[in-house]
């Protein structure tokens, strides 16, 4: 009997763990030091469960997703590659991707998901590709933008794929005000980039006078993406092309002695 009265004694509270010295009403133990305890306590009972931790399985389910909805992705890169985005039905993107149509629609909820996510990643592929090819040298900015305007021609399997994919998606954003809204961002990020580029040569004193950085940005941009089209349909040579962009490089790049 002494021994379960110390108990009931030296009981604590489950919210503050503070030490109780009293029992609760009718002999039962007592759960709280304080109806501020009680109070945080149905508080805490009441709030949702905290979000499970992610478990070994569950990273490795992600993982098999991410796998699953790029070898998705890709296969809409190869139909509008090659026969453009209205051949790119969910049924054609599934056979081309080796997967069943159910499997297409679990990942993707409906095509105008699949094929805004089938672009994003694809301007993620570039940017990684492009980051391993062009390389920042503050000493020759030119060559730097050389580097970049050739990231828009078809100097590769890849650059090419990529090159008729957006050819596509620019095609179908023409008659798809969905596609169009993505597509056709207001925001020039590469253009401001190749701006910030030439400012930068400007104040190193390594362009002509009088130059306004963004107008020359947007023209480098433009004839690289249209040249580069051109090569596509064989219109001109690679050669050609990149001697076209050079000397226009190099009217930029043309102190006065």
């Amino acid at each position: 009997m002494r021994d379960e009265k110390n108990a009931r004694e030296t009981a604590r509270c489950t919210v503050c763990r503070a030490e109780m010295s009293t029992a609760g009403k009718r002999g039962r133990p007592a759960l709280y030091c304080s109806r501020s305890c009680q109070a945080r306590a149905y508080r805490r009972r009441k709030l949702p469960p905290a979000p499970e931790v992610a478990r070994p399985a569950d990273t490795v389910t992600s993982a098999q997703s991410r796998k699953r909805r790029r070898q998705i992705a890709e296969a809409v890169w190869r139909i509008a590659a090659e026969r453009g985005l209205d051949a790119a039905s969910m049924r054609e993107i599934a056979a081309e991707a080796g997967v069943s149509l159910r499997v297409v629609q679990y990942h993707f909820g409906s095509k105008h998901q699949l094929l805004v996510t089938a672009l994003h990643l694809l301007h993620r592929e570039n940017e990684r590709l492009a980051r391993t090819r062009v390389h920042f040298d503050p000493a020759n900015l030119r060559g730097v933008l050389s580097a970049m305007l050739d990231e828009f021609l078809p100097l590769d399997a890849q650059r090419a794929m990529a090159l008729r994919v957006f050819s596509a998606y620019y095609a179908r954003s023409l008659t798809d005000p969905a596609i169009a809204a993505v597509f056709l961002s207001d925001e020039h990020p590469l253009e401001d980039l190749i701006a910030d580029f030439i400012a930068m040569a400007q104040t190193n004193g390594q362009t002509a006078p009088g130059l306004d950085a963004h107008r020359e940005a947007d023209l480098l941009v433009a004839a690289a993406v249209g040249l580069g089209g051109d090569v596509l349909h064989e219109r001109r040579t690679l050669e050609n092309v990149r001697a076209t962009l050079d000397y226009h490089l190099a009217k930029i790049f043309s102190p006065v002695a």
